[in-house]
């Protein structure tokens, strides 16, 4: 039987696990889960293919918010992609930075998304037809290009938060255009709103399951639409209109600023 491949990040967050789960009810997918703490992730593993007699569902470790480390996942990785879902993100409560000096939530949650599409970019295009999806969200906007870290800026994790959102709604149009001729889709959405530990983080609760906020993602992944169109963002399995999506100067300017970071 030919396995679809798929590797989510930030599978041990509440919409992460729901989405794996997801996918490995689909006996045609082998799914790999991508998480920071070996035994959390490696327990999420067992308990999925318990839950779904889905035999195919393996770990890896890495922390994406670090190139070094995503460069070495690649390097590992010995078989085609067909879908990637950049779903990993952090809110932290004060400015933290990466051991390489980034702000923490850039570092995760826009330049992972990066490095990740950057490092497995040939292997999409060998399994082509392929996928991406990012996790983005509608609350989303205040991206400042000449201030990405908090450097001038007093730091809210909420306000970073929508940034690093508005910049992979940004980054998928980018992407979308580069690989258009490849095979590969490039889409973004609005997950559900789901009570988890980065909800609460930036104050919110949430009144959707991680089942349901795990859905457009899936369907997404999974759904022919999500092979059909490219560059869109999408909530509630609804393509929407993204005004971030208008501006390319922006997001050509934003694309260039995020391949400047090693």
């Amino acid at each position: 039987m030919h396995r679809k491949q798929a590797l989510v990040t930030g599978a041990t967050g509440a919409i992460g696990a729901a989405i794996a789960q997801a996918l490995a009810n689909d006996l045609g997918f082998a799914v790999t889960l991508v998480g920071r703490d070996e035994a959390k992730t490696k327990r999420l593993a067992e308990e999925i293919r318990t839950n779904s007699g889905n035999p195919h569902v393996s770990y890896t470790l890495c922390d994406l918010s670090r190139r070094k480390e995503i460069t070495a996942l690649a390097a590992r990785w010995d078989k085609p992609l067909h879908v990637l879902i950049n779903n990993a993100a952090q809110t932290p409560r004060k400015r933290c930075e990466t051991p390489e000096g980034i702000e923490l939530q850039f570092a995760t949650n826009v330049l992972g998304y990066v490095w990740m599409i950057d490092a497995f970019r040939d292997v999409l295009r060998r399994s082509a037809p392929a996928r991406v999806v990012n996790v983005a969200s509608y609350w989303a906007g205040d991206l400042e290009l000449d201030d990405l870290e908090f450097k001038r800026r007093p730091y809210s994790n909420n306000t970073a938060y929508r940034q690093s959102k508005q910049a992979d709604r940004m980054l998928t149009a980018a992407y979308a255009e580069r690989f258009k001729a490849d095979g590969v889709t490039v889409n973004c959405c609005h997950p559900g709103d789901v009570n988890s530990q980065l909800s609460n983080n930036l104050g919110f609760g949430g009144h959707e399951s991680p089942s349901q906020g795990a859905d457009t993602p899936v369907w997404l992944a999974t759904d022919p639409a999500g092979g059909q169109v490219t560059g869109k963002y999408f909530e509630h399995r609804r393509e929407t209109h993204c005004r971030f999506a208008e501006n390319r100067d922006a997001i050509e300017q934003l694309f260039s600023i995020c391949h400047q970071y090693q």
